[in-house]
């Protein structure tokens, strides 16, 4: 099989594969934190990286897991967003800003790009678009402050890799500084083997605030609309099911 795994995509967006490397490397430097694929080159059609051996997940591989993502989002990042240039999000553009704060950085970069989107295509109503606003406007306020932390971005399951020595995380083109919380909501949104045990481990870790549980529709309207502007209607109700629980 080789040593290297080799991404290539003669049509990607200028800066993809170069902001895929610079997520990584970025979000390696957490200390004691979730290991990174390792990058050796990069080019604008196509990024090599060092190869992973997947093995099934145990309860003993969740646990580090938690703790080590825990420890990721220890540390702390420069800026609410990024000062190195914008992200993706699947092939989407991610605006990293920088922000003044989280508000302004879940709004204006994580879920008005997408909204936007998604009513232009006619997928989201202006009536879906108003709810969404206002329940973003009112709940945001209410996240417990924080500075900001270095948050993967694009947490589901594909994106970690368990391997013999551990999980390593792998495709941080959304990688910026951000609430470690929007982690979490990802992981819980499209489901991770022994994900109980996960977050067991991070709370032991890193205690999680009072009410991280209610916010977790919050959290969660980011992917959710990008998955509405890429893969359609189906996703529709998701994003209306997660605005009348924040009501």
């Amino acid at each position: 099989m080789g040593s290297t795994f080799v991404k290539r995509d003669p049509d990607a967006p200028a800066g993809f594969f170069e902001a895929e490397a610079r997520g990584l490397r970025w979000l390696g430097q957490a200390r004691e934190g979730v290991p990174v694929v390792e990058v050796l080159e990069v080019w604008p059609a196509q990024i090599v990286l060092r190869r992973l051996h997947p093995v099934v997940p145990t309860t003993a591989r969740a646990e580090q897991l938690g703790r080590m993502l825990a420890r990721t989002h220890q540390s702390a990042a420069p800026v609410w967003g990024r000062d190195d240039g914008d992200g993706f999000i699947g092939p989407l553009p991610l605006p990293n800003g920088p922000f003044e704060s989280w508000a302004a950085l879940w709004w204006a970069g994580r879920v008005e790009p997408y909204l936007r989107q998604a009513v232009g295509t006619g997928l989201l109503t202006a009536a879906d678009a108003a709810d969404v606003e206002d329940v973003v406007r009112r709940r945001c306020p209410e996240v417990p402050a924080t500075v900001p932390r270095r948050v993967h971005g694009d947490l589901w399951a594909g994106n970690i890799v368990w391997t013999a020595t551990g999980p390593v995380l792998i495709d941080a083109a959304a990688a910026h500084g951000g609430h470690p919380e929007c982690d979490l909501a990802m992981l819980a949104l499209f489901g991770l083997a022994h994900i109980d045990r996960v977050m067991a481990a991070y709370h032991e870790t890193r205690p999680l605030p009072a009410g991280w549980r209610e916010r977790i529709p919050l959290m969660q309207l980011h992917p959710l609309l990008v998955h509405v502007v890429l893969f359609g209607h189906g996703y529709v109700g998701r994003v209306r099911q997660a605005v009348r629980s924040l009501d």
